[in-house]
């Protein structure tokens, strides 16, 4: 039986931690019970199923180890049903023949149900250059 989250912030905590832990089946019970949710990483295709996120994590864990990362919350929307959290990850333990990667923006999206709150989208993106280097494209 999967545990149940009370918050967003306890579905989100589960995940980094199941993430850094390299638990598969921890970080698949903060995912919502459907395949009514989606998974995109940087250079992966777009996973829309259950099954494709436990395949995609799987692959992720394959080098027997988690992926630790530092979290800083930049945005949080929260109502009665639904989460928004917007965060920065910075891989902190990058493997010893590369240099640290530079951190990426991610999105978290939780709906809450019967089953408390679950994990619904997680999608990262690069992070943008700084503001002066950024040109709008024309």
């Amino acid at each position: 039986m999967n545990p149940i989250y009370s918050t967003p912030q306890e579905a989100e905590d589960a995940f980094y931690d199941a993430l850094d832990e390299g638990s598969l089946e921890q970080l698949l019970s903060v995912w919502a019970e459907s395949d009514d949710i989606c998974c995109l990483l940087p250079m992966h295709p777009m996973i829309q199923t259950r099954q494709g996120v436990r395949d995609l994590f799987t692959h992720v864990f394959s080098q027997g180890r988690g992926v630790s990362l530092a979290i800083t919350h930049l945005s949080w929307i929260e109502t009665d049903e639904m989460a928004i959290h917007q965060v920065e990850e910075a891989i902190l333990a990058p493997p010893s023949d590369r240099p640290s990667p530079p951190p990426v923006y991610g999105t978290n999206i939780y709906r809450k149900d019967e089953s408390g709150w679950r994990l619904i989208i997680h999608q990262n993106a690069p992070t943008p250059p700084p503001p002066q280097d950024f040109k709008m494209p024309e």
